[in-house]
Parts: structure tokens; C-alpha cells; sequence
């Protein structure tokens, strides 16, 4: 961990912890892409090392999983770029479906939110969800998310609406209620572009 500190980062809410991704563990079980199951955990292992080989203090995504009682619930990422003058974040996650409902997307969100806003000094947070995935727009209005326009894309040959969505500092502490614990983050603020 002396080289790489973040791997002894840790967000702890009353349900669930974060942490970093073990590389040798493929631990997604629910199929999020089109890729059969060997290709879609290779992409998804690449696009990890992807993400720590090109980090940079200026430029960096935190992604973490999701773990509910010993068992890989989903995936949550932070990721910025110049944040230590923008001082924005954007969120992006993934929940397995059988996990889906029962409020663990609300606390896997509320746990970045709380390391951005409370340990790194975020001023705004973004995130997006397409207009046909009502759960993930209602962990957005919840945790005090605003819309912040519409964003159109090509999805398997049709055209899809993305809604984004903006979360102020002031937002944020109006409808924060999760409790979240944060462990090894000092040694880690040097590669988040903070220290």
C-alpha cells in the first residue's frame, strides 16, 4: 500500500463498505453489458487498470465496489479532473439487480458524496441516468440532485435520453442522512491532487 495507497481506502456506511477493486476478483455476476461473460470480465478488469495506469492527480476515477454483507453488491465511482481548482466530482454506479430496492444505491451514492463534499472539499457533484431508469433518478432526487439538461445518445441503433443532473454543496448537506466513516484517506489525498 505504500506505493499505491488507495487500496487502503475505505467508506463505511450502516449497511455497506467501499473499497478498491481487487484486480485478480471478477466479482460481477449480473450481466450490464452485451459482452458474453468472458469478454465482459475482461473489459471490465481492463477498463480498472485502464483507469489506474493513466491516474493522475489532476485527472483521476475512483472506482470502488459495493460490499453488503460479505457479498459484491455493485460498483461506485468518483472521478474528477482538476479538482483541486474545480472542485466538481461526478458519480457513476452499478447495481446488481438482486440488489437493487433496497436502499443500498442510496448508500453506496451518499458514501462518495460524503468523501467528496466532507473530506476533499467538493463544491458541485454531477451524475446522469438515462430517463428509463426511474431508480437511479430517484437515488439522484433523494440525496438533493437538481436536472441539469438532457443529453441524447445512440444506444444499440435507437436514440436514448440521458438526463444530467448537479448537486451543490448546500444540496448536499440539506439531505445528507447516511452516516459514512472514511479510513486511509490521508495517504491518499496526494493522488487526488489535494496536499
Amino acid at each position: 500500500m505504500r506505493h499505491w495507497p488507495l487500496f487502503g481506502l475505505r467508506l463505511s456506511t450502516p449497511r455497506l463498505e467501499l473499497c478498491l477493486h481487487d484486480p485478480a476478483v471478477m466479482p460481477f455476476g449480473v450481466p450490464w453489458t452485451d459482452a458474453e461473460p468472458p469478454a465482459r470480465a475482461r473489459a471490465t478488469v481492463q477498463y480498472h487498470w485502464g483507469k489506474w495506469a493513466t491516474w493522475q492527480p489532476q485527472d483521476w476515477a475512483l472506482l470502488l465496489v459495493a460490499v453488503a454483507d460479505g457479498t459484491v453488491v455493485g460498483m461506485q465511482e468518483l472521478d474528477a479532473r482538476d479538482f483541486a481548482l474545480v472542485r466538481e466530482v461526478s458519480t457513476g454506479s452499478w447495481l446488481g439487480l438482486r440488489h437493487q430496492g433496497q436502499g443500498l444505491g442510496t448508500q453506496m451514492r451518499a458514501a462518495v458524496l460524503h468523501l467528496a463534499f466532507a473530506e476533499l472539499g467538493a463544491e458541485f457533484a454531477t451524475s446522469k441516468a438515462f430517463l428509463d431508469n426511474p431508480a437511479s433518478l430517484g437515488v439522484s432526487r433523494k440525496l438533493g440532485y437538481q436536472p441539469d439538461g438532457l443529453v441524447r445518445h445512440e444506444i444499440r441503433g435507437r436514440a436514448a435520453t440521458q438526463q444530467r443532473l448537479r448537486l451543490s454543496r448546500t444540496d448536499w448537506e440539506l439531505h445528507r442522512t447516511v452516516p459514512v466513516e472514511v479510513y486511509g484517506l490521508e495517504a491518499c489525498l496526494p493522488l487526488l491532487g489535494i496536499g
